[in-house]
């Protein structure tokens, strides 16, 4: 072969294993993922209901992936702080944020102005959990059942106060939806994290209040605190022995709120569906965490990502026409 013809031979072996490698540099890099450790933000203060599975899944989810993953509390705005935190982040998997139906069905609809778009600013993952609230009062209430609750509010109007965690919370909604559908007149008393709620409620500052189970139920527990029904459409499998809201006396009142882990919007598909949802749908099977789960009044819930981002949408609508009967603003 002549020297010509040789340095051509060797520009185009050059040429097409540097596109090769080019052409390869993504899918190996999806194939190392992940190279560094995660973070999944909770916007929500550390102890809550959102926080305690959140870190349980995290701790595994460390172990599967062989990376830390860690948690960072982003507090504020009903959860807007910490979700704007993770819409903003590289879209890169390694920032995750566990969305719930506040942060991404309700506050849609009950702020005048987002600085992210629930749908078009994430990419989901999967459900994660389905919690509904538990109605539960301080147990100086001389209410043992939903309907001695409302006769006893209905004796007193204007006197009785409920706690929520934050004014446009799934739990002040929950809340208004009550005192609507029962016809009562009470104080709703907005605190900035749920803890604070919950310890003021145990503590007599208010009378009642719906707290997300995980939260409620050790104080259930410890007679801290009293159940008298659970919110979803149907007795949860952790707690069968507290009715629903509707077999309570309050028909049709159904709030079921769920936790989902989301990545920013960008996040190569091979990194959501087959590494990231694989690996938490594979994690969230253990039966170590389901039954960790269940203890903490939580159904496992998982989904495609597909499957989670077309149940945003619904709700989002459904969500849209609780807010404006019920009138709660906050800007």
């Amino acid at each position: 072969m002549s020297p010509t013809r040789r340095r051509l031979l060797s520009r185009f072996t050059t040429a097409v294993c540097a596109l090769a490698t080019t052409a390869a540099g993504p899918a190996l890099a999806r194939d190392a993922f992940p190279t560094k450790p995660l973070r999944i933000v909770v916007p929500f203060a550390a102890g809550g209901g959102v926080d305690i599975l959140t870190r349980v899944l995290a701790q595994h989810l460390s172990e599967a992936l062989k990376q830390p993953v860690t948690i960072d509390n982003r507090t504020g705005a009903g959860g807007n702080v910490g979700v704007d935190a993770v819409a903003k982040a590289p879209a890169d998997g390694y920032t995750l944020v566990m969305a719930t139906t506040g942060t991404h069905t309700i506050n849609p609809g009950l702020y005048k102005s987002l600085p992210f778009d629930a749908e078009k600013d994430f990419a989901p993952i999967t459900l994660v959990a389905s919690v509904p609230n538990l109605l539960v009062v301080n147990p100086a209430v001389p209410a043992k059942d939903v309907k001695e609750l409302v006769a006893y509010a209905r004796s007193q109007p204007g006197k009785l106060s409920y706690a929520s965690f934050g004014n446009g919370t799934g739990n002040h909604l929950s809340g208004e939806m009550f005192k609507s559908m029962a016809g009562l007149d009470v104080i709703h008393v907005p605190y900035k994290a749920a803890p604070q709620a919950v310890t003021d409620l145990i503590a007599g500052q208010t009378a009642f209040a719906f707290v997300n189970t995980p939260l409620a139920l050790p104080h259930v527990r410890a007679g801290k605190l009293r159940a008298l029904a659970v919110t979803g459409a149907k007795r949860s499998a952790a707690t069968p022995e507290y009715p629903t809201m509707n077999e309570a006396g309050v028909p049709n009142y159904v709030v079921e709120s769920w936790y989902g882990l989301m990545a920013p919007a960008g996040t190569p598909a091979p990194v959501v569906a087959r590494l990231l949802h694989k690996e938490v749908v594979a994690v969230l099977a253990k039966p170590e965490v389901r039954e960790f789960f269940a203890k903490q009044g939580a159904d496992v819930v998982t989904s495609t990502p597909t499957e989670f981002a077309a149940q945003v949408r619904s709700e989002k609508a459904r969500w849209a026409e609780v807010i404006k009967a019920s009138g709660a603003k906050v800007d």
